[in-house]
């Protein structure tokens, strides 16, 4: 089963063999029937926005299948086509398929990713387009291997450091080498980024987009008051998406994509409960200032590569109590690390034990986070 055959993989390295997915490409590429790519690179709002512009090019009336990482609840998640999750039995397949064509030394060595994106690619061989987000980086990110028509760059801040770079302009840089023909970017945080950009398309030979290029200021407008009803840090998503959908010769109403974005960003899972999967100082700031001036429970973990301190800092004015979650996962961060930094705060804590009815609650720091809290909240 393909369940077990996964289980035998670890889900993260300490280093990763960059030659290993290009090589395990060549050798099937003749065997699989590679859709139009466009791909997703960034540090936060891949999988948002991706979701829209696949729902967009569905509304359009192509088949499209969408591929984003990592899961909450079930693998199934990372694989969508035409609305819908894949199912396992098609799932099943597939890894029977990928299993018979793979040669041996790939179906041992490849990570989790890597297989799953190769899988996934053989899931998507009916559809006509196909939006593949990268999982860590840009240039030697596994999603890369694959020729695409379009790369669509969301913002990009500090993450990963110990894989891309400690600075800006090293991870920028590091991603946005994994534009190949044509690209779109969205509005970016880091001014640094647009100039990184036109160096790397410049020297490729490439085409640069900006959203305002591509639509003008009454589609804009349009776009941003359909945008009120998503949460406001989700908006300058479904403005890239569109700016994408027309990039490519299509365009639907936006209405019809806002209810297609992922679960896990900024999603109610109860009248009291908001959950969001964000892991970075990025998206801590947008969850800052999108639930500013309300304070929160935070029910709260940390992988220990992230800059928790820096997080909780940003966080801070929407905390009225910390509440950390225990996540079994050899990368969390200790507890009495999370609880210094809570102090140093001068934030109140504690161990997350419950919901209470009467407090308002933001559950938030990693997929783990999200996926613990849910396991436990849905008994």
């Amino acid at each position: 089963m393909l369940e077990d055959f996964l289980n035998q993989k670890p889900l993260y390295y300490k280093e990763i063999d960059y030659t290993r997915m290009p090589r395990a490409y060549a050798s099937i590429k003749e065997k699989l029937k590679i859709p139009k790519i466009i791909q997703m690179i960034g540090t936060n709002a891949k999988g948002t926005t991706g979701r829209f512009l696949a729902q967009a090019l569905r509304l359009s009336g192509v088949t499209v299948g969408h591929y984003t990482s990592p899961h909450i609840m079930c693998l199934n998640e990372r694989i969508w086509i035409d609305g819908k999750d894949i199912e396992d039995a098609v799932l099943e397949a597939k890894h029977e398929r990928l299993q018979e064509i793979l040669p041996q030394e790939f179906i041992a060595s490849l990570s989790y990713f890597e297989y799953t994106t190769l899988l996934a690619m053989l899931a998507f061989e009916a559809c006509e387009y196909v939006v593949l987000e990268a999982g860590l980086g840009g240039e030697y990110d596994a999603t890369v291997v694959f020729e695409n028509i379009l790369t669509v760059v969301t913002p990009i801040d500090m993450d990963h450091e110990a894989f891309l770079g400690d600075s800006i302009e090293a991870i920028a840089t590091t991603k946005l080498n994994a534009i190949k023909k044509e690209a779109i970017i969205a509005k970016q945080k880091h001014e640094s980024v647009y100039g990184i950009a036109k160096e790397i398309v410049q020297r490729k030979e490439a085409v640069l987009h900006s959203v305002d290029d591509i639509l003008n200021q009454e589609e804009q407008h349009y776009i941003k008051k359909v945008a009120c009803q998503i949460p406001q840090y989700l908006r300058d998503n479904l403005l890239t998406s569109m700016a994408a959908a027309k990039l490519l010769g299509f365009m639907c109403d936006p209405k019809g994509c806002i209810e297609a974005r992922l679960f896990g960003r900024m999603s109610k899972v109860a009248d009291n409960v908001i959950v969001d999967v964000g892991h970075n100082a990025l998206a801590a700031h947008s969850i800052s200032k999108a639930l500013s001036p309300k304070k929160y429970v935070v029910v709260y973990n940390s992988y220990k590569d992230k800059d928790y301190a820096s997080i909780l800092k940003i966080l801070q004015p929407i905390i009225k109590e910390l509440q950390i979650i225990e996540v079994d996962d050899p990368r969390i961060a200790e507890q009495n690390e999370i609880e210094r930094v809570a102090e140093s705060l001068l934030l109140s804590y504690r161990k997350f034990d419950k919901i209470a009815p009467n407090e308002e609650y933001l559950v938030f720091g990693s997929f783990s986070v999200v996926a613990t809290f849910l396991k436990g909240f849905n008994g």
